[in-house]
């Protein structure tokens, strides 16, 4: 919407511009003279001791003399609270008392029904969140404590529950004088074809308000409690209030937090977003079931240049991750890009979380990798590269990623950077030769020779080290939440069936601990062993929460419970926590093996990235991959627990 220039000018007559930054900032004493209105600080916006930050009343303008960041309240609030200008000029208006602009009568009447729909949607949410403290949502309070949602997480996100009744919801809302039109238009009820009377969208699912970036409620997504439901999760149909494809998840709370840190992450569902917000990521936000838009894209590129997109590790995520890469190419400009970051494979946010603890997660996320990575790596995995035909194939399939780059600064980069990763990978396999035989350079025409750059070098004639992403492959921690939850279930085991403990002492002792915190739980148990104690079942567990570690011992307790390990609580008999533990320990010692290996064969290929390493650290994964699922099948196992499973590590 564009305001009248007098408009803004009334804004900024009525307010002040030290009463709005002073909110956010603490005025040097020494220096302020708020007679003058003559006003100083330490900047909001950068890091400093000494104050250089000034505004001045008369002027109705900021500046400081540091960073040199200026501007008046309405761009105070965009730079300091990333919020768009429109919503800067609301805001202000409505604290100084003034009407926006009118509107011709027919937008008028769009807008005045558009404000009694955000009436009707905060109703309804009312109407979920009390019912999930109802009776009827006792299930779905267990279904989420289950997750790890606790009670203050379930409220900071406005969680709520849609009871199993056709007709609840519409029945209170009309009991507020709503009428079945405005529940039709909201997206809250349903009106059969054949005339029958309308009934709730939502039944039986728990539901996560969308909000949009100014906080206002404006569609619902449900998942439901029913396994055999139809649509797992259920979103608001398309409203005047709701498009889809416009619209990010959590937005309205994780645009400060992004816009102090300067960065986003987008991930693919709300629990994703959640579990985020609990590894203290609060700058998440996600796609509303559907791929990312171009709408959404444009949205994040405006709090961020490099927003990092988080997908889960598995086909479906990878799928996804493409697409986004894709849509994304064509639409990167000089500066702005996306960062890729991908889970481990079999899981998301919410997984890593309960395994590995909210550092699992920020390193997935600090690990991010370059768009230019994830094309690079895309190419690699659908192109065989073993014939000079198939190297042909593979640098066409590159070259034509890289020319849907609309931007031709960017293109010209990126053609650049893949044309040095074709020739440092063919570099040990007569890719030179063949590349020179050729005669072209790597995206274009044949080059003259005389008087090149080095963006006109043909690819033999590059000297291109290994590329940064592989070398930093090198030292990336490889399958840490896997291991942090295989060794956790070994001591959680032992800890709860002492008696295994005495006996697999040696293995205790040789066992690779990968963080300080289990290290020191092992050690403890140890020592406990080594004391010649006559543990009872419970002893163990006592001693250990005695001496400070009960909040560990909770945390492993819920991984147990989440990866559905029964072994490896207390109810189960000791024979079977026997044979689920000695599975555990050997699949471990295999696992562990191959990780290393792995890192060995990642060095390997950082330092000579030839097609012979990169086969065998492909090898090496594919072992990694076939060991998942790969406990054996025990005549018996489960009996003395009263029930028949698998272990599962």
């Amino acid at each position: 919407m564009r305001f009248p220039q007098s408009f803004l000018d009334e804004i900024r007559a009525r307010i002040s511009i030290s009463s709005v930054i002073g909110r956010s900032v603490q005025w040097d004493k020494r220096k302020t003279n708020a007679g003058k209105g003559d006003y100083w600080a330490c900047c909001p916006f950068h890091g400093e001791k000494t104050p250089s930050f000034h505004c001045e009343d008369r002027k109705g303008r900021y500046h400081c003399f540091g960073c040199k960041e200026s501007g008046d309240i309405f761009t105070y609030l965009v730079q300091k609270e990333g919020v768009p200008f429109p919503e800067a000029v609301e805001r202000l208006a409505s604290e100084a008392g003034l009407q926006l602009p009118q509107l011709s009568p027919e937008a008028e009447a769009r807008e005045q029904r558009r404000a009694n729909l955000y009436d009707v949607m905060e109703l309804a949410q009312a109407f979920f969140v009390a019912q999930l403290q109802a009776s009827a949502g006792a299930r779905a309070r267990g279904y989420l404590s289950d997750r790890g949602l606790s009670g203050d997480v379930q409220r900071e996100f406005g969680i709520g529950f849609a009871p199993n009744d056709r007709h609840a919801l519409s029945k209170v809302l009309a009991s507020s004088d709503i009428t079945i039109d405005q529940m039709d238009e909201a997206g809250l009820v349903i009106r059969p074809d054949d005339g029958k009377p309308a009934y709730d969208r939502f039944r039986d699912r728990i539901m996560f308000p969308i909000r949009d970036p100014r906080g206002r409620v404006i569609a619902f997504g449900g998942r439901a409690m029913n396994p055999d439901a139809l649509a797992k999760y259920l979103n608001s149909p398309e409203t005047p209030l709701f498009h889809k494809g416009t619209v990010l998840y959590n937005m309205d709370k994780a645009r400060k937090p992004a816009h102090d840190v300067s960065a986003l992450i987008a991930c693919e569902g709300y629990m994703d977003v959640i579990a985020l917000t609990r590894a203290g990521l609060p700058h998440a936000v996600a796609p509303l079931g559907t791929a990312l838009t171009e709408d959404q894209l444009a949205m994040m590129w405006k709090v961020t240049p490099e927003p990092v997109l988080c997908f889960d590790g598995d086909d479906a995520g990878m799928k996804a991750a493409y697409r986004a890469l894709d849509l994304a190419l064509e639409r990167l400009t000089p500066g702005s890009s996306l960062k890729f970051a991908v889970l481990p494979e079999g899981e998301d946010p919410d997984d890593l979380l309960a395994s590995g603890g909210s550092q699992a997660v920020q390193q997935v996320i600090e690990q991010a990798e370059p768009m230019a990575s994830m094309v690079w790596r895309r190419a690699l995995l659908r192109n065989d590269r073993s014939t000079p035909e198939r190297k042909a194939r593979f640098e066409a399939d590159l070259m034509q990623t890289v020319n849907a780059i609309a931007d031709p600064t960017v293109r010209k980069y990126y053609a650049d950077d893949m044309r040095g990763r074709v020739a440092a990978l063919l570099q040990g396999s007569g890719g030179n030769r063949w590349q020179k035989s050729r005669g072209r350079k790597f995206g274009g025409a044949r080059a003259s020779g005389a008087g090149r750059g080095r963006w006109q070098k043909e690819p033999w004639e590059i000297e291109t080290p290994a590329s940064p992403q592989l070398r930093a492959m090198a030292g990336r921690p490889v399958h840490d939440a896997a291991t942090q939850r295989r060794t956790g279930l070994i001591l959680l085991t032992l800890i709860n069936h002492p008696v295994l403990a005495e006996e697999m002492i040696d293995d205790i002792v040789a066992m690779d601990v990968p963080t300080s915190e289990l290290d020191s739980l092992r050690r403890r148990i140890i020592d406990t062993c080594a004391s010649g104690a006559d543990l009872e079942k419970h002893d163990l567990r006592d001693h250990l929460i005695h001496t400070g570690m009960g909040a560990v011992l909770d945390a492993l307790d819920t991984q147990a419970r989440h990866h559905d390990c029964w072994f490896a609580g207390t109810d189960a008999a000791d024979a079977d926590a026997r044979t689920g533990l000695k599975q555990l320990v050997v699949m471990n010692r295999k696992l562990v093996t191959l990780e290393k290996e792995l890192k060995r064969a990642e060095m390997r290929l950082a330092e000579d990235p030839t097609e012979e390493n990169l086969n065998h650290l492909n090898e090496v994964r594919e072992q990694l991959n076939s060991m998942a699922g790969a406990e054996a099948t025990i005549d018996g196992y489960g009996e003395a627990s009263g029930r028949t499973a698998n272990p599962a590590g």
